[in-house]
This record gives structure tokens, C-alpha cells and sequence, in this order.
């Protein structure tokens, strides 16, 4: 079981929940053709989160990866054009989940709670819910 999580471009990103949903749903299809182990075919606000968020959770798999770390805060990144999905250790979900909040907000992106209540945070402080 992991903790996942998912940060996002806001301006690409649907503002209601059931087309946020599809539009999520079509990101986590990961048919884009490059590698999902590298931010450098994210937008610019993702690959500084992602700079920022990997010095405390290094990735599991990519260019940054490094085999002989097995520490918890090791994570699982899929990185899209437009997203990064995140999957953390179970043991480490308290502090990553307010970690990568702060991260994104910091950087003017959007957060989804994959695991927790679901709730979609933009930047502007809309927050949706899906029932």
C-alpha cells in the first residue's frame, strides 16, 4: 500500500470535479511517449517541485535514482507533461502529504489527494471534493 498523490499545471487542469476526474483518469493512463522517470518533460512549475520535493523524498526510478537507498522516503514519481503522481511510503504519508502541499503551493500547482479525502486544491485556494 502506498500514500498517493498528485501535483498538476492548473491551467491545464479542469475547475469541476467529474471532468477533473476524466481528465486525472486520462493523465494516469500514461500514454504520453517519452519516459515517466524524468521532469524534464514537465512544465517548468512541476520540474522545480519536483527538484524540491525529491532532496527530501528521492525517487525510486530515473535519472536520480539511487539503487542502495532504501530509506521509506524513497518514492514511486510517474511524471507527465502536465502532472507528477506520487507514491509514498505509508510510514512517511503524514509529513510527505503536508510536504508536497507546501511544495505546491510554493511553485502555483495544483494538489489532488489521491489516497486521502480526494480533495482537489488549486493554487487560488478553490478546493473541490468529489462526492
Amino acid at each position: 500500500m502506498s500514500y498517493d498523490v498528485m501535483v498538476f499545471d492548473p491551467a491545464a487542469a479542469p475547475r469541476e470535479v467529474a471532468a477533473f476526474i476524466a481528465w486525472f483518469e486520462r493523465q494516469a493512463e500514461w500514454n504520453e511517449e517519452h519516459d515517466y522517470d524524468d521532469a524534464s518533460v514537465s512544465a517548468p512549475a512541476l520540474q522545480a517541485w519536483y527538484a524540491d520535493i525529491t532532496t527530501e523524498y528521492p525517487p525510486m526510478n530515473g535519472p536520480l535514482a539511487d539503487d542502495d537507498d532504501d530509506r521509506p522516503q524513497v518514492t514511486d514519481y510517474s511524471v507527465g507533461r502536465q502532472v507528477i503522481y506520487a507514491a509514498f511510503a505509508h510510514s512517511v504519508a503524514e509529513h510527505a502529504h503536508g510536504r508536497v502541499q507546501e511544495l505546491a503551493h510554493q511553485h502555483g500547482l495544483g494538489f489532488f489527494d489521491v489516497s486521502g479525502d480526494g480533495a482537489i486544491v488549486y493554487p487560488d485556494g478553490t478546493t473541490l471534493i468529489p462526492a
